[in-house]
């Protein structure tokens, strides 16, 4: 069993072992829930999925080298008329 103490400033430190076993990392959420008069169960929650803010930046990689201009492309669409 891994004891904690709580802090005056009521801060609690979680073992580092369940912190590994747990692969818990600094500024990650915890989810604490009143089971009893003196039991209190921590959880994990999932993590969210990225939203579409996290694709800037990956564009970049995925664009052709060097990047097309406005010619090219209208000369492409005219192609296919």
């Amino acid at each position: 069993m891994n004891d904690s103490v709580l802090t005056t400033r009521g801060q609690v430190s979680v073992p580092a072992s369940l912190r590994r076993a747990m692969g818990m990392r600094a500024g990650q959420s915890l989810h604490w829930e009143q089971v009893s008069a003196h039991e209190i169960r921590v959880s994990l929650p999932a993590d969210k999925p990225p939203g579409p803010l996290a694709m800037l930046g990956h564009a970049r990689r995925l664009r052709e080298t060097p990047p097309r201009r406005t010619a090219d492309w209208m000369r492409i669409l005219r192609e296919g008329e």
